[in-house]
């Protein structure tokens, strides 16, 4: 058995029409990846409630979390991430940053045009498809 650490988070696509938000990582060991807004799911919290809690707590921001976009399994050197992906739109806020760098609305056409985590590689591919 994988002796590796098992981090289980959620992520928000955020989309608005045919663009969707990412943020870049204001800090710890991938400070400066880009990545989708998301965190930590809590003992008790069901996905959904997770990924509403850390948008507020990152982005002042309402979501209305929408179908399962994937779900993610990569191997980092120091854990396995699970992350569960769903598309999301903004109920209400501003998107506010609190914890990261920047942030970009993307496109189909400039999907590809900031660095992205490793672990958001294969998902960016499908995003891109469906936008």
């Amino acid at each position: 058995m994988d002796a590796r650490k098992r981090v289980h988070v959620v992520a928000a696509v955020i989309r608005d029409g045919n663009k969707i938000f990412a943020t870049q990582r204001g800090y710890g060991d991938f400070k400066g990846g880009w990545e989708f807004p998301g965190g930590k799911i809590e003992p008790g919290e069901t996905p959904q409630q997770a990924l509403q809690r850390e948008i507020r707590e990152e982005l002042d921001t309402e979501i209305v979390i929408g179908e399962l976009i994937d779900n993610v399994e990569y191997d980092y050197p120091q854990f396995h991430l699970s992350m569960q992906c769903f598309w999301c739109t903004v109920k209400s806020g501003n998107l506010t940053l609190k914890e990261h760098e920047a942030a970009q609305w993307l496109t189909k056409e400039t999907i590809n045009s900031v660095d992205w985590l490793p672990a958001d590689e294969d998902l960016v591919k499908k995003i891109g498809e469906n936008l």
